[in-house]
């Protein structure tokens, strides 16, 4: 998955699981983070956008599915789909600054994010 993640990735992702069951959402959003997370990963092996998923941003794989037009903030499915995808970003984020400690032995790399828009990091 790209970084930074952009307001516009976490309701495109939410926007997505708007139009599925709710049983069915977690699963949705994981496949999603996954997606996008081998869509980077090739990006950064390959030095070009994945042939399905993009450049690795959650976006870029949230528009491979029907999304729902943009609720309002208030709309209480859609706060409820957003803070999955908070939730499921926040479990993402930490398991990957474990993993980066581990390998620095403990020390926190000194790696920047890369610029937004930019075609593979």
């Amino acid at each position: 998955m790209i970084r930074p993640v952009l307001p516009g990735d976490v309701s495109a992702v939410a926007r997505v699981l708007l139009l599925v069951p709710e049983s069915e959402r977690l699963a949705l959003c994981r496949r999603i983070f996954g997606d996008a997370a081998e869509a980077a990963a090739h990006c950064t092996l390959l030095g070009r956008l994945h042939p399905r998923w993009g450049d690795g941003s959650l976006s870029a794989v949230s528009r491979r599915f029907a999304l729902a037009d943009e609720p309002f903030l208030d709309d209480p499915e859609y706060l409820s789909c957003t803070r999955l995808v908070l939730r499921e970003l926040a479990a993402v984020l930490e398991t990957d600054r474990e993993a980066h400690a581990r390998q620095a032995g403990g020390v926190k790399e000194g790696r920047r994010p890369p610029r937004p828009g930019a075609a593979c990091p």
